[in-house]
Protein backbone atom coordinates (compact mmCIF):
# COMPACT_ATOMS: atom_id res chain seq x y z
CA UNK A 1 0.00 0.00 0.00
CA UNK A 2 1.22 3.50 -0.82
CA UNK A 3 2.09 5.85 1.98
CA UNK A 4 0.72 9.43 2.01
CA UNK A 5 3.80 10.92 0.34
CA UNK A 6 3.78 8.36 -2.47
CA UNK A 7 0.06 8.85 -2.96
CA UNK A 8 0.46 12.65 -3.14
CA UNK A 9 3.34 12.28 -5.61
CA UNK A 10 1.25 9.96 -7.78
CA UNK A 11 -1.61 12.48 -7.78
CA UNK A 12 0.74 15.31 -8.82
CA UNK A 13 2.18 13.15 -11.60
CA UNK A 14 -1.32 12.28 -12.75
CA UNK A 15 -2.28 15.97 -12.82
CA UNK A 16 0.91 16.82 -14.72
CA UNK A 17 0.09 14.10 -17.27
CA UNK A 18 -3.45 15.47 -17.67
CA UNK A 19 -2.25 19.07 -18.14
CA UNK A 20 0.45 18.11 -20.64
CA UNK A 21 -2.09 16.07 -22.61
CA UNK A 22 -4.41 19.11 -22.72
CA UNK A 23 -1.48 21.25 -23.84
CA UNK A 24 -0.78 18.75 -26.63
CA UNK A 25 -4.43 18.82 -27.74
CA UNK A 26 -4.48 22.63 -27.75
CA UNK A 27 -1.30 22.63 -29.83
CA UNK A 28 -3.02 20.44 -32.42
CA UNK A 29 -6.01 22.81 -32.42
CA UNK A 30 -3.71 25.82 -32.79
CA UNK A 31 -2.07 24.22 -35.80
CA UNK A 32 -5.46 23.52 -37.32
CA UNK A 33 -6.60 27.14 -36.90
CA UNK A 34 -3.25 28.84 -37.59
CA UNK A 35 -3.91 29.25 -41.31
CA UNK A 36 -7.57 30.18 -41.09
CA UNK A 37 -8.95 33.68 -40.97
CA UNK A 38 -10.30 33.52 -37.41
CA UNK A 39 -7.60 35.43 -35.57
CA UNK A 40 -9.77 35.82 -32.49
CA UNK A 41 -10.19 32.06 -32.05
CA UNK A 42 -6.47 31.58 -32.65
CA UNK A 43 -5.63 34.08 -29.90
CA UNK A 44 -8.09 32.41 -27.52
CA UNK A 45 -6.31 29.10 -28.06
CA UNK A 46 -2.94 30.78 -27.45
CA UNK A 47 -4.30 32.20 -24.19
CA UNK A 48 -5.60 28.79 -23.12
CA UNK A 49 -2.19 27.26 -23.77
CA UNK A 50 -0.50 29.97 -21.73
CA UNK A 51 -2.90 29.28 -18.86
CA UNK A 52 -2.01 25.59 -19.00
CA UNK A 53 1.70 26.39 -18.83
CA UNK A 54 1.06 28.47 -15.72
CA UNK A 55 -0.82 25.53 -14.16
CA UNK A 56 2.02 23.16 -15.08
CA UNK A 57 4.58 25.51 -13.54
CA UNK A 58 2.45 25.82 -10.39
CA UNK A 59 2.47 22.05 -9.78
CA UNK A 60 4.64 20.75 -6.97
CA UNK A 61 7.91 19.21 -8.14
CA UNK A 62 7.35 15.97 -10.03
CA UNK A 63 9.14 13.69 -12.48
CA UNK A 64 6.56 13.65 -15.25
CA UNK A 65 8.46 16.19 -17.39
CA UNK A 66 11.41 13.79 -17.47
CA UNK A 67 9.31 10.73 -18.33
CA UNK A 68 9.50 9.06 -21.73
CA UNK A 69 5.78 9.73 -22.17
CA UNK A 70 6.20 13.50 -21.73
CA UNK A 71 9.33 13.59 -23.86
CA UNK A 72 7.41 11.87 -26.67
CA UNK A 73 4.60 14.46 -26.44
CA UNK A 74 7.12 17.29 -26.56
CA UNK A 75 8.89 15.70 -29.54
CA UNK A 76 5.56 15.66 -31.40
CA UNK A 77 4.80 19.27 -30.45
CA UNK A 78 8.11 20.80 -31.56
CA UNK A 79 7.41 20.57 -35.32
CA UNK A 80 3.81 21.69 -34.76
CA UNK A 81 5.02 24.74 -32.82
CA UNK A 82 7.44 25.59 -35.62
CA UNK A 83 4.60 25.49 -38.16
CA UNK A 84 2.37 27.60 -35.92
CA UNK A 85 5.12 30.22 -35.52
CA UNK A 86 5.81 30.26 -39.27
CA UNK A 87 2.11 30.70 -40.08
CA UNK A 88 1.62 33.34 -37.40
CA UNK A 89 4.58 35.34 -38.74
CA UNK A 90 3.25 35.08 -42.29
CA UNK A 91 -0.16 36.28 -41.11
CA UNK A 92 1.43 39.16 -39.18
CA UNK A 93 3.52 40.23 -42.18
CA UNK A 94 0.47 40.14 -44.45
CA UNK A 95 -1.50 42.16 -41.91
CA UNK A 96 1.28 44.75 -41.68
CA UNK A 97 1.39 45.10 -45.47
CA UNK A 98 -2.38 45.59 -45.59
CA UNK A 99 -2.25 48.18 -42.79
CA UNK A 100 0.56 50.00 -44.58
CA UNK A 101 -1.50 50.14 -47.78
CA UNK A 102 -4.50 51.50 -45.89
CA UNK A 103 -2.32 54.15 -44.21
CA UNK A 104 -0.91 55.24 -47.56
CA UNK A 105 -4.45 56.03 -48.72
CA UNK A 106 -5.07 57.93 -45.46
CA UNK A 107 -1.92 60.00 -46.04
CA UNK A 108 -2.96 60.73 -49.61
CA UNK A 109 -6.36 61.84 -48.37
CA UNK A 110 -4.86 64.12 -45.72
CA UNK A 111 -2.64 65.84 -48.31
CA UNK A 112 -5.55 67.72 -49.77
CA UNK A 113 -7.34 65.39 -52.12
CA UNK A 114 -10.55 66.24 -50.25
CA UNK A 115 -12.09 62.82 -50.26
CA UNK A 116 -11.24 61.99 -53.87
CA UNK A 117 -8.61 59.40 -53.09
CA UNK A 118 -10.03 56.91 -55.54
CA UNK A 119 -10.55 59.53 -58.27
CA UNK A 120 -7.10 59.08 -59.74
CA UNK A 121 -6.17 59.10 -63.39
CA UNK A 122 -4.34 56.03 -64.59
Amino acid sequence: MLNADDKAAAEVTSEARRLWQKYFELTKELLKFSDQKDGELFMQLVDQREQLIEKIKALPPNDYRESDECKALIAQMIPMDKQIIYRARAWLNKSRRQNSAVRSYDVTNSLGTRGTVFNRQY
